[in-house]
């Protein structure tokens, strides 16, 4: 029986320039090639000012990471969410028979909470009655 090797690593890319990756290379290279037209084209304080944001973008693209993803995986999921149609639905779930709902007791007003002397007769009357009931 013959045997063959199985690549282990295959979701880590190879480093091709240095130690760049072929997709960071072509992120840095392009950001150095824009920022150098950029500076040669336009006068040294403006081409300064346009150049910066450049740079910062092609340095994050090629080298920042967000939860081990990168930022034009980032960017491309922003873009996506915020293009994309939506639809929201809700469905009533029916009660199921035999499982208590999870509600909130009844706050009592403040009408309940006022006791008479007859009420507070009736109630403790009522109390000995079920005392009396229990003990038989």
């Amino acid at each position: 029986m013959e045997e063959y090797q199985v690549p282990q690593f295959i979701e880590v890319e190879d480093k091709i320039f240095g130690p760049l990756t072929l997709k960071q290379f072509v992120y840095v290279a392009g950001g150095i090639g824009l920022c150098v037209i950029i500076l040669l084209s336009l006068p040294f304080y403006i081409g300064v000012i346009l150049a910066l944001p450049v740079a910062l973008l092609s340095g994050g693209l090629a080298f920042y990471k967000v939860n081990n993803k990168n930022l034009v995986d980032m960017i491309e999921a922003a873009l996506t969410f915020y293009t994309k149609e939506r639809l929201y639905t809700w469905k009533k779930e029916a009660k199921k028979e035999g499982v208590p709902a999870l509600e909130a007791p009844a706050v009592p007003t403040r009408e309940k909470l006022i006791l008479t002397q007859g009420k507070l007769k009736d109630l403790a009357w009522s109390l000995d009655i079920k005392d009396e009931q229990a003990k038989q």
